[in-house]
């Protein structure tokens, strides 16, 4: 099989594309050297300690608990990042990773998708946490362009007799749109222009073509309704912590 060839030679020899952006980026003085460079060794250290880690889970008596303590982990640092990438944004991070992600397993597990086991909580949860982060800060960000952009039109529809949930089904669902436009137009060429990293993984590891699409799928599906999951819970829980109880909106500062 062709994982049987991959030894640390072969992940040396992969490198050599990130060598020569690297060296492109240094001779057109494009800035992006050392940007490349630390990504790489992050995510070369990062992912053998996950190897590590995993191994140590794996083959513990205890394995389900700590895979479960892995996702809890995940999530807290997954909160702290999405709150560094857009920090004006007025709360809702846990709540729409937690309930992102719970509502995945849950499916996955309560009607018996894929088996119980340590190695497919870590896995579906990763994939799930991993894809939502892009899409809440994405939110994040329209939601405080759209008050900081909009705030007269928002402030119009209170005039008006609106009340939060009203200004919440009205502005946010712009919001939520956008910030899913990513997703959805990942999922709509999937297969046509792109083959998905667990497909191409289960190929690359000898599985069968078919299974190894059945189980894209079913990442897909649950990738696509995380997402969409976590930026509506995104955009409504934000929305609802943007105004005072007498239904103004909080003179908070929102920049870029």
């Amino acid at each position: 099989m062709l994982i049987e060839s991959v030894n640390l030679w072969a992940v040396a020899a992969s490198l050599v594309l990130v060598a020569i952006a690297a060296a492109l980026g240094w001779w057109m003085r494009l800035g992006i050297t050392r940007r490349l460079v630390v990504a790489a060794a992050r995510a070369g250290v990062q992912l053998s300690i996950v190897g590590l880690l995993l191994k140590g889970i794996l083959t513990s008596p205890q394995a389900i608990w700590w895979a479960w303590a892995w996702v809890v982990a995940m999530v807290a640092i997954t909160s702290v990042v999405a709150r560094r990438r857009a920090s004006q944004i007025p709360g809702g991070w846990v709540g729409a990773l937690v309930l992102s992600t719970a509502t995945c397993l849950a499916v996955i597990f309560g009607l018996a998708v894929l088996d119980y086991e340590p190695v497919t909580v870590v896995v579906i949860a990763g994939i799930t946490i991993g894809n939502t982060l892009p899409s809440i800060v994405l939110g994040a960000k329209q939601l405080v362009k759209s008050l900081r952009d909009e705030a007269g039109k928002i402030e119009a529809l209170l005039a008006l007799g609106f009340d939060v949930g009203g200004v919440t089904r009205v502005a946010g669902a712009e919001i939520a749109r956008t910030a899913l436009i990513p997703q959805i137009e990942r999922t709509n060429v999937v297969g046509l222009i792109a083959l998905p990293g667990a497909m191409t993984g289960l190929l690359l590891a000898g599985a069968d073509p078919v299974d190894a699409v059945l189980v894209q799928i079913i990442v897909m599906y649950l990738v696509l309704g995380s997402v969409a999951i976590s930026v509506v819970a995104t955009v409504v829980i934000g929305l609802r912590k943007s105004f005072t109880s007498d239904l103004r909106l909080l003179p908070l500062e929102y920049g870029d």
